[in-house]
């Protein structure tokens, strides 16, 4: 029986290069999105070409019942859960923290940490072995500039990743003998859409100076690491929060 993962922000970048990796690696797809359905189409045909049975669920992760939502629907396509990509995240244009008012904030920690905080929860529902489930992996999505602060930049951004940072090491001591690992990703400076959301196109690649590879990485560099973290070849591996990023 073929296992099942749940992507998050699957529409595009990151998240649609991880649902096609586990695709390709024997998984069925739920493909999560929540504005751009022709986007999440793409991926999920793409996941189908590569012989996967792929569904497409939308979901607000900006609204307080978005998790339930997405669970919900996803327990209506699936009936088993073996892995959740954390994924979905947004980021604003550049401001100093003393720009910042209180519905950016808002909206920033309830998309970036909040929400995937919620979602994780309802995945352990399913996948812990406490609650009857036959085990499972989440591999949540941070960033290096969690690390980094993103001065003058970024630094609600950078805030809410840190707070992916701590819940994944939580989290994963929480769940480690009920048969759950924990794990994440920090990606650098990758050539996504996201920049471009932030009003600023062509950040990555102006940065790559900054970056010891002197270059960008690619979605599907990030894609690679987190299905890795998902395979039996990290069996035991939990708790720990992987830098993608090009040695910065």
């Amino acid at each position: 029986m073929r296992k099942v993962a749940l992507v998050t922000g699957a529409s595009a970048g990151i998240g649609a290069a991880t649902a096609l990796a586990a695709a390709s690696a024997g998984y069925d797809v739920a493909v999560a999105y929540g504005r751009d359905r022709a986007g999440a189409d793409a991926t999920a045909e793409a996941c189908r070409a590569a012989g996967a049975r792929a569904a497409v669920l939308q979901a607000d992760m900006a609204a307080p019942d978005g998790p339930e939502a997405l669970m919900a629907a996803f327990d209506a396509e699936f009936d088993r859960l073996d892995a959740l990509v954390n994924n979905a995240g947004i980021v604003d244009v550049a401001a100093r923290v003393d720009e910042m008012d209180y519905a950016r904030l808002a909206r920033m920690f309830q998309v970036n940490s909040i929400s995937p905080m919620r979602l994780a929860g309802l995945a352990v529902r399913r996948m812990s072995t406490r609650h009857g489930g036959a085990g499972g992996v989440i591999v949540n999505v941070s960033s290096v500039a969690a690390r980094l602060g993103a001065a003058n930049q970024f630094v609600d951004y950078a805030a809410s990743k840190a707070a992916i940072d701590a819940l994944t090491k939580g989290l994963a001591d929480e769940v480690a003998a009920e048969g759950v690992r924990v794990a994440a990703v920090r990606p650098g400076l990758i050539e996504t859409a996201i920049h471009a959301k932030g009003g600023d196109a062509d950040r990555a690649r102006r940065l790559a100076s900054n970056v010891p590879m002197q270059r960008v990485g690619s979605a599907q560099e990030i894609a690679a690491a987190i299905l890795w973290l998902m395979s039996d070849g990290a069996s035991y591996v939990t708790g720990t929060t992987l830098d993608v990023s090009g040695g910065r």
